[in-house]
């Protein structure tokens, strides 16, 4: 993460630190899987440039909203088109300059990321483990009216609330379950 986060701020364009990192930047569990920044579109040859100059491995993938890093074998994801969230200048006016491992970083609110992340489920990728336990740890910092409103058309995020009242997590999550059912 230090080492992309050097190479990225190098090109002099805003990036933030996204996905699990990002919820464990906050205080959430710890994330162990890859590392994410959101960054804008138009400065994803610049940041690709700027990694490969620092010795990073990279590519286009041909999902067509991500360029990818690899330092070793720690993944880095360079996503330009999170779900249901464009990547702009407003998007980055939302994050909360933070310090991370010793890093000072843009980060993505817990709710923009739960929002990108509850709208990327889906049927193949129905796992809700780490978002259970992201909503549970970060329940202070999630804007639950914002995040039913954003994701009331998908299902899953629905069952996503309901798991949250199950487990009595969230009082908030019970009201955002109110908002979602207002906005059907």
């Amino acid at each position: 993460m230090k080492r992309a986060a050097a190479a990225l701020r190098s090109t002099g364009r805003p990036f933030a630190l996204a996905g699990g990192m990002a919820i464990w930047a906050r205080g959430g569990p710890t994330s162990d899987h890859d590392v994410d920044f959101a960054l804008r579109e138009e400065d994803v040859d610049a940041a690709v440039a700027a990694l490969d100059a620092a010795g990073f491995r990279t590519e286009r993938a041909p999902e067509g909203w991500l360029a990818k890093a690899w330092d070793g074998d720690v993944l880095v994801d360079l996503i330009f088109a999170l779900k249901g969230i464009p990547v702009d200048d407003e998007l980055l006016a939302r994050c909360e300059r933070m310090d991370v491992a010793a890093t000072s970083l843009l980060v993505l609110t817990a709710t923009d990321v739960l929002t990108s992340r509850l709208l990327a489920m889906d049927e193949h990728r129905l796992d809700y483990t780490a978002i259970v336990g992201w909503g549970r740890s970060l329940r202070e910092q999630v804007d639950w009216e914002t995040l039913a409103r954003r994701t009331a058309e998908s299902p899953l995020a629905g069952a996503y609330f309901v798991i949250l009242r199950g487990l009595g997590i969230e009082e908030a999550a019970a009201e955002a379950g109110r908002v979602e059912e207002s906005v059907r």
